[in-house]
């Protein structure tokens, strides 16, 4: 069996990787992707730092942490699954619908299949399976769903992980709408704030603020000149 360009020896663990935890709910007897998930994950981190360390020699640990956290998050396996068509041949419960594009599920399914390239063909053939999926370190498109899940990731990323703190700073405006100002702040990476007219909704424009603000300072890092003009 093959997928993203990939031969498997062994078709029995291409069948576990496509297999998601759902389609148990009527093959109770099926073994589902989740333990090839578990190893593809910690393959998956080890390709997107080889890669980075090689492509991006002027980069220091904090830039580094940043992109590969881009490069690994769910949105960016979903982006590839989903341009590589990988929802079609997914074992699901079918009384569930089709597959959300932005779906965990698309995510771990991407995983299990490196952890099954890993075991079925070593780092050669997981390597061939990322080459495949392209993912990008950069910050565009990443997250724009779930900024607050971003940022997240992002910091939890770091050496040592960290977590982003939210302060609501002040609700001004009519009782029936008001206007929330929220900052959010992590350690090492910076803070932003937003206003919106719920506090979800200002911390989640916090959120992505600060993606950007970061994104921004890693793109002038690689392009000290832009800065001269």
């Amino acid at each position: 069996m093959e997928i993203f360009g990939y031969s498997f020896s062994n078709d029995a663990l291409l069948e576990e990787a496509l297999t998601t935890p759902a389609y148990r709910m009527a093959c109770p007897n099926a073994r589902d992707n989740q333990r090839l998930e578990f190893l593809g994950d910690a393959v998956l981190g080890l390709l997107a730092a080889d890669r980075l360390f090689a492509t991006c020699p002027a980069d220091s640990e904090g830039p580094l942490t940043v992109k590969r956290t881009h490069m690994v998050s769910s949105a960016a396996l979903c982006e590839a699954a989903d341009r590589l068509g990988l929802a079609d041949r997914l074992k699901v419960n079918k009384g569930g619908g089709p597959v959300p594009k932005c779906s965990k599920t698309l995510a771990d399914a991407v995983e299990a299949i490196l952890g099954a390239a890993w075991l079925d063909g070593g780092l050669a053939a997981a390597r061939e399976i990322f080459n495949a999926l392209n993912l990008s370190p950069d910050a565009e498109g990443v997250g724009e769903g779930n900024p607050k899940g971003a940022l997240q990731m992002m910091a939890q990323a770091m050496n040592p992980p960290r977590r982003p703190e939210y302060t609501l700073l002040g609700m001004t405006g009519k009782a029936h709408e008001p206007t929330f100002s929220v900052k959010v702040a992590v350690d090492g990476l910076g803070e932003a704030e937003a206003k919106a007219h719920s506090h979800k909704e200002a911390e989640a424009k916090a959120a992505a603020g600060l993606l950007a603000a970061i994104a921004k300072k890693t793109a002038a890092s690689h392009n000290p000149q832009k800065n001269m003009i």
